[in-house]
């Protein structure tokens, strides 16, 4: 019985590391928005409204809790989500909710970011710099 009480303390300390890193708003936002593409930080700041060091703020903690992983393209650092289950975890924690699964679904599957002026969104400007 012993045996059972460690483990299940391991085995919970093991589930809850990645849900703390995750369990803020903010940071379910920013996994929302980049769902199961990848997104540098203009697009982030496109579609969140929020400054570049608030959303930096959070991609490290993301980062550091191994849910992100980034890749550099110039000045620009794109980030992807490490495994995508995460984005079935916020689903299913929705629906706990009571909010529409159509609803996250759509947000997750939708990657326009109008005012990003990333080469990947913008190709014009970054071919005249």
């Amino acid at each position: 019985m012993n045996m059972k009480k460690s483990n299940i303390s391991g085995i919970s300390e093991q589930i809850a590391a990645p849900m703390e890193a995750i369990a803020s708003p903010q940071r379910i936002a920013i996994l929302l928005a980049i769902g199961r593409a990848e997104a540098c930080v203009c697009h982030l700041e496109a579609a969140l409204g929020w400054r570049q060091a608030y959303i930096s703020q959070h991609l490290m903690v993301l980062r550091k809790a191994d849910i992100l992983e980034d890749r550099r393209e110039g000045r620009y650092v794109y980030y992807r989500l490490k495994d995508k289950s995460y984005l079935d975890l916020i689903t299913a924690a929705s629906e706990v909710c009571g909010l529409s699964q159509e609803a996250v679904s759509e947000l997750i599957n939708a990657q326009t970011y109008p005012a990003c002026e990333c080469p990947h969104c913008s190709p014009a400007i970054s071919a005249a710099e």
